[in-house]
């Protein structure tokens, strides 16, 4: 599913320029982030509907992004594998992220993404709504990295806030850091009052 529903994301068309080999490198990629550099710690939130998983969204708790540097020399041959002769191009792009990640406990969105028939039908607006409200019931802060300037509006009515783009070479996608400070856990996600 989520590869289906990154296909066309600009930061992967711009790191998987083919896209007749897209798929497989995404699903190379995914497979990485979730067996190798997130298995045991990312918290994988799942939306279902009648034909299976319609969306999933994969978060990595305080503290843990980035894994620790045994678990990233292990995901290493995956990413290579996923990029092949774009891995220099996606190294750029994570060491550019890194500098402007949070540096106090936050919890880091590192993707979420929805079956692409059914986007726009608020499966991913009820994925952030469950985890927001539990980084509010604990006090924390949310951050991650939006590949899409128009996602930029949905994630700010969720509460982030966006930082100045990303410094990529040219031909790069935009890429917009958004940060979303801790919330009293009165207020619910979308700004409504709890009471």
């Amino acid at each position: 599913m989520l590869v289906r529903a990154f296909h066309d994301d600009p930061q992967f068309a711009w790191l998987m320029p083919s896209g007749t080999s897209r798929r497989a490198r995404l699903r190379r990629f995914f497979g990485t982030l979730l067996r190798l550099e997130g298995f045991g710690v990312a918290e994988i939130d799942v939306v279902e509907n009648a034909g299976g998983t319609a969306g999933a969204a994969v978060w990595f708790p305080p503290g843990g992004w980035p894994p620790p540097t045994m678990r990233q020399l292990r995901a290493l041959p995956g990413y290579t594998r996923a990029f092949g002769r774009r891995v220099t191009a996606a190294s750029i792009l994570v060491s550019a992220a890194a500098r402007v990640h949070p540096k106090t406990g936050y919890w880091y969105l590192a993707c979420i993404g929805v079956e692409p028939a059914t986007q726009g039908s608020g499966l991913g607006a009820a994925l952030l709504r469950f985890r927001l409200g539990m980084c509010d019931a604990l006090g924390s802060a949310a951050f991650l990295e939006s590949s899409k300037p128009s996602n930029v509006p949905l994630y700010e009515h969720f509460g982030f806030v966006a930082g100045a783009p990303l410094s990529l070479p040219p031909g790069a996608p935009e890429i917009t850091p958004m940060t979303r400070p801790p919330r009293p856990s009165s207020q619910l996600p979308d700004g409504r009052s709890g009471r």
